[in-house]
């Protein structure tokens, strides 16, 4: 049996993009990809990014927030930063082999309503969906 990819998905507070990024690519490919997320400091999980998972079908509600320091000695094949301040904090991860910057926008920076945050949520997650499709198929 082939060894899987190990990718880590990094953002500031592992709340919400790095998570959302982590439930997709493993529904998606856990087959192929083992799959972590941390970030530059610990927060919890957004329940806005645990709402509009749950509306396609992938549960993140058992996902817990992580930091870099966290993960101890675990090394990657690839390290993907999907914010500008994590880029700017750890531009290289010392751990993986590869390391990319994607940026998405912050969803918890969407204005108006709680339907106009939770669109905001929902435009990220579809966004870094095509994403992961388009890098990892």
């Amino acid at each position: 049996m082939k060894e899987k990819i190990r990718v880590l998905f990094i953002c500031t507070a592992n709340a919400a993009r790095s998570q959302m990024a982590e439930g997709l690519l493993r529904a998606r490919y856990g087959d192929r990809y083992e799959v972590f997320s941390a970030g530059t400091r610990q927060s919890k999980v957004s329940t806005r990014a645990i709402v509009v998972m749950q509306e396609i079908g992938i549960d993140i509600s058992h996902h817990h927030s992580k930091t870099l320091a966290g993960l101890g000695a675990a090394s990657f094949d690839l390290a993907v930063t999907l914010c500008d301040n994590a880029h700017s904090v750890c531009p290289i991860v010392p751990n993986a082999k590869k390391t990319v910057h994607r940026g998405f926008s912050d969803p918890h920076l969407s204005p108006g309503t709680e339907e106009e945050v939770l669109d905001g949520y929902r435009t990220v997650r579809d966004e870094i969906a095509a994403w992961i499709e388009d890098t990892f198929a």
